[in-house]
């Protein structure tokens, strides 16, 4: 996660011309890290299984070989993380056919668990079909299909399991008309999201931003309902702030469509407003997913939350889109992002028993 960060600020000591780091950049946060975290979460092990070791190997070897341009080991290494994930799918939920998606009886949050895993495993077959399209057959030639804008679907899947925890984390007895905006929830991020990449590649303005205005209300939905329904526990303020930072992720993605199809754009114009969108989905709302599945058999645990999401918004919002454009503020994003880091994932020591107690009586209501 820390080479993740390191590999969006290379640029100040090596010009993109000679070797551009976006791709390792974008591959060791979403891919390698969100990819076995989503391992390890479904697995719910104490510690990273053989399976998990092996995609987190394999994934690695991808990042580094899509970094290089090494792609005839690509077509391959894809089909096998593939293989993974749905062996981990299929042994959580029963199924191969994703039936449980359609079920009332499934809880959104296990649809939105089984779609992140299912969206993770389409997404490598279908990179190893880009990569071909895009550096072999040239079948498809389309302004925005590159294999850069596509590697940054590996994002989607972390979103949706950041989601599963949070939709976890709320009451079930919120009565007929939240299930029914739960579900709705569901079904509009999932096919929203999918709806709007393709709009992205045909570059059609309304269709755009009418998906994007959608999944804006959408988001603020979910986090009103968290608000309302969310259980009390430690983990409510980590994720109440990563659904803040989806919230800005949407209002930035918006603009900048505007933006785009605006007579004075330019990408230089832009490229401020991208970068602070860009940080706010990665290092902001994925990262409060990814930090609550990566300690969920620990909490409550001993820190000071507000101290911590205080450095969190400092460093995304602030120091990480400075840094991008100047080399100090890029060297203190990467000490306060490490110093983050650690804090959420390795410290030690949890909070009295009576609150861990209080918090296993709530988990078990659940």
């Amino acid at each position: 996660m820390l080479a993740a960060l390191t590999c969006g600020f290379l640029h100040h000591l090596i010009p993109p011309s000679v070797m551009n780091f976006e791709r390792l950049h974008i591959f060791l946060f979403n891919l390698v890290s969100g990819g076995t975290l989503l391992v390890y979460f479904t697995e719910n092990t104490r510690s990273l299984s053989r399976r998990g070791l092996l995609f987190l190997l394999l994934s690695l070897l991808f990042a580094f070989c899509a970094f290089m341009e090494w792609y005839p080991p690509t077509l391959a290494i894809p089909l096998l993380l593939s293989a993974i994930i749905e062996s981990v799918r299929v042994e959580h939920f029963g199924s191969c056919i994703p039936y449980a998606l359609f079920s009332k009886e499934e809880s959104t949050s296990r649809k939105f668990h089984q779609a992140s895993l299912l969206c993770l495993s389409l997404g490598l077959v279908i990179s190893s079909l880009a990569i071909v399209n895009s550096q072999y057959t040239h079948w498809f030639k389309l302004e925005k299909l590159t294999l850069d804008t596509f590697f940054l679907g590996f994002s989607f899947p972390i979103s949706l399991i950041s989601m599963s925890v949070i939709f976890a984390l709320m009451k079930s007895n919120g009565g007929l008309t939240a299930k029914y905006l739960k579900e709705i929830s569901f079904w509009i991020i999932n096919l929203g999201v999918i709806i709007f990449f393709l709009f992205i590649l045909a570059n059609w303005f309304l269709p755009q931003v009418f998906i994007a205005s959608l999944l804006f209300i959408t988001v603020s939905l979910i986090l009103y309902l968290y608000w309302r329904q969310g259980i009390r526990l430690q983990q409510k303020s980590f994720l109440t702030s990563g659904i803040l930072f989806l919230v800005i992720t949407s209002i930035t993605g918006i603009i900048y469509i505007f933006m785009e199809f605006s007579s004075t754009y330019t990408h230089e114009g832009a490229l401020p407003l991208l970068r602070m969108h860009a940080f706010t989905a990665l290092y902001g709302w994925n990262l409060s997913g990814l930090a609550v599945i990566s300690r969920h058999g620990d909490f409550p645990i001993r820190l000071h939350s507000q101290k911590v999401l205080l450095l969190h918004w400092l460093t995304v919002l602030i120091l990480c889109p400075l840094g991008f454009f100047y080399p100090l503020p890029a060297i203190g994003a990467i000490i306060c992002y490490g110093w983050l880091l650690y804090t959420l994932l390795f410290n030690h020591g949890q909070v009295d028993a009576d609150m861990i107690s209080a918090e296993d009586e709530v988990l078990h209501e659940i």
